[in-house]
């Protein structure tokens, strides 16, 4: 993850267990992910590896609003193709997984930290720039072993020292230029807003390449949200092939966080998509079968359980947020028969058991 960041130096706990083994708890998801894609052999199918997790991870911060010492954080990885479509793919999906929740006040924030070929040249410029500046001890010792974590420094005084330091997308490799490039158009055609930030760090060494974070200025001080970026030699260095990878991770206690600062909760968007009110046994059981065979054809699916009747089992479908309530009595599961309800308009229809599927699938599509 690199010696030289906050991550490492500062912030993870290690400790020795009882059998006097040195135990680390997990600062963060990636580097996880990868040792399991080669401990089992994933990498040895078809590529790229897709894969998603989700759990607490631990750093040893001084505890604040959307900085704990326990973090929640959901992720995803897809490894063992170097391709910027992949790249705005994965950005894609973690735009798409904010605005699903209702969140709106966010921009995404993206940069490229070059390729082997660039860095190491940047690095020299980087590294004589700051060491013409009054720096401290420990700075000057960062700067030495990785000067881009001087320029993620977020003391005002050390900012304003390296405001005309120089950045790293104006030395870009023609290799590492047109793979930014790439993933930009992509963004584009997709819908996805973007502000190119030159003076973006990551906080983990791992990153080339394309680089992104995504910032809610709601959160004050502590305004990321996500992000992720590429990693070309992560796997290598941890014993595998060697594949390119590109990922991002989600943390989950400051999304809440901004959904509060815009008035919102995780519950406001749409829970699902059709809700079913049974009203009597024999409908429960048939529009759980119903709600199965939805649910196969991607259909987010809640039932109306307990004994509410009629005006509460809908008053639940209002709040769910779902287009469609599917109504049935055991009258009309006796005659083979459901009410789909369109609960935006209103329109009701009887459809036969067999077509319901079609006729939901129907609607939510117009």
């Amino acid at each position: 993850m690199g010696e030289s960041t906050d991550v490492v130096s500062k912030e993870m706990y290690t400790f020795a267990d009882r059998g006097d083994r040195s135990v680390t708890l997990r600062p963060e998801g990636t580097a996880g992910v990868v040792r399991a894609v080669i401990e089992h052999g994933l990498d040895r199918g078809a590529l790229p590896v897709k894969l998603c997790y989700a759990g607490p991870f631990f750093r040893y911060e001084r505890p604040q609003a959307g900085r704990y010492r326990q973090l929640q954080q959901v992720g995803v990885e897809a490894i063992g193709v170097d391709d910027p479509a992949l790249d705005a793919e994965v950005i894609a999906i973690a735009d798409a997984g904010f605005r699903s929740l209702g969140l709106d006040g966010f921009r995404l924030e993206i940069t490229s930290l070059g390729d082997e070929s660039c860095r190491p040249k940047y690095r020299e410029l980087l590294q004589e720039f700051l060491f013409g500046l009054d720096l401290d001890e420990d700075t000057r010792r960062r700067a030495g072993i990785n000067p881009l974590r001087v320029l993620d420094d977020k003391r005002p005084e050390l900012r304003a020292m390296t405001a005309s330091a120089p950045v790293l997308l104006d030395h870009l490799s023609d290799v590492a230029k047109q793979h930014f490039d790439t993933v930009l158009a992509h963004l584009d055609a997709l819908g996805v807003p973007y502000v190119i930030n030159p003076r973006m760090v990551r906080g983990l060494d791992y990153y080339t390449k394309t680089a992104f974070e995504f910032v809610h200025d709601g959160l004050g001080a502590q305004s990321g949200i996500g992000g992720g970026g590429r990693y070309d030699g992560l796997m290598h260095q941890l014993g595998g092939q060697d594949l390119s990878g590109i990922g991002f991770g989600l943390g989950v206690d400051r999304t809440v966080l901004a959904l509060r600062a815009e008035g919102k909760t995780a519950g406001d968007s749409a829970r699902c998509d059709v809700f079913g009110v049974p009203l009597g046994e024999a409908a429960k059981l048939r529009l759980a079968v119903l709600a199965g065979r939805l649910r196969a054809a991607g259909v987010r699916v809640d039932l109306a359980y307990g004994d509410r009747g009629l005006k509460g089992a809908m008053r639940a479908a209002a709040r769910s947020g779902a287009r469609v309530a599917l109504v049935a009595g055991d009258r009309d599961i006796e005659a083979g028969t459901v009410a789909v309800k369109d609960l935006t308009t209103g329109e009701q229809v009887s459809v036969s058991m067999d077509s319901v599927v079609a006729e939901v699938i129907s609607r939510l599509a117009g």
